[in-house]
């Protein structure tokens, strides 16, 4: 009787793992399309878009804690929270002084070994959290190589951000798919 309600549970948690996976993939997708082809050309958009992409990482992870236990429960998500809302706001300050990308080093590293750390914690009892982990770890990487990139005589443009968005599209969809996958075979397979 336990483990059928362990079964359901974990069930119920990956439906929604797998709805949060695609809905990150979706946004992602959406904010990479107008940044290159809108947000490249438009200082104003590119400007929103900035400053967009960690505040909707921000209520990403809330949701996403929220519906699995509470912030309290999850508490690298919800630092995840207040470090993307601190970066949010800092992406409008650096909006004027020309330090973007430097912001979303720091974030991309931060949150990025917050993201892995989830991960991490929830591979014990969940599939796809291989893509998750090496997103996170990429995340960090990225987050370095921004920093660096801050220092070129060239200042790079939302083209970058985007880059990095779009690889991170690519994480969420490969766990999305994972987990889709994971439960049609589950399904397949009688369980005794």
């Amino acid at each position: 009787m336990d483990h059928r309600h362990d079964d359901i549970n974990r069930a119920e948690e990956e439906r929604w793992l797998k709805r949060y996976y695609f809905s990150r993939a979706a946004f992602s997708i959406a904010w990479v399309v107008l940044a290159f082809s809108v947000g490249r050309h438009n200082a104003a958009i590119a400007a929103v878009l900035l400053v967009l992409y960690p505040a909707w990482d921000a209520l990403a992870n809330h949701i996403d804690a929220s519906r699995t236990g509470g912030l309290a429960n999850n508490r690298t998500q919800a630092i995840n929270v207040a470090i993307s809302l601190a970066t949010t706001v800092a992406v409008i300050v650096a909006l004027k002084l020309d330090w973007v990308l430097g912001v979303f080093g720091v974030w991309a590293i931060l949150s990025g070994l917050l993201q892995l750390a989830t991960a991490v914690r929830r591979w014990r009892h969940l599939g796809a959290q291989w893509a998750m982990v090496l997103s996170g770890g990429q995340s960090a990487l990225a987050g370095i190589f921004f920093l660096v990139q801050t220092r070129a005589p060239v200042q790079p443009t939302i083209d970058t951000v985007a880059g990095y968005a779009g690889v991170g599209a690519a994480y969420f969809l490969v766990s999305a798919i994972w987990l889709s996958v994971g439960q049609m075979r589950r399904k397949a397979v009688p369980s005794s």
